[in-house]
């Protein structure tokens, strides 16, 4: 499923949580001037990635502070209550957006 969306520009090292609808929330992010998009709801404790805080290509979930790579939804922080997040392709023409869901 494809969902489209205009969300205006996101610079570079920018993050911004975006609904998606039914409940869903997508963290898109540019970095080194790709877009990646990954699931914002930490899928240990439910709490919003986006709410926390970056440290260059990482985000902090606020909640445990487990952290996870923007780039690829990678956990970085060693854990077995947690696993990667998940990760979508995303493209953009101007300020919309498209994200791919499965």
């Amino acid at each position: 499923m494809e969902i489209t969306l205009e969300i205006g520009p996101i610079g570079e090292g920018e993050s911004r949580s975006v609904k998606l609808g039914f409940g869903r929330y997508v963290l898109v992010s540019r970095l080194g001037g790709v877009l990646r998009a990954m699931d914002d709801v930490c899928n240990h404790g439910g709490c919003k990635l986006s709410e926390g805080w970056r440290e260059g290509t990482l985000i902090v979930c606020p909640c445990h502070a487990l952290t996870f790579d923007l780039r690829d939804g990678k956990l970085v922080t060693p854990t077995p209550l947690a696993t990667d997040q998940d990760t979508y392709p995303v493209s953009e023409e101007g300020e919309v957006v498209r994200i791919t869901l499965p």
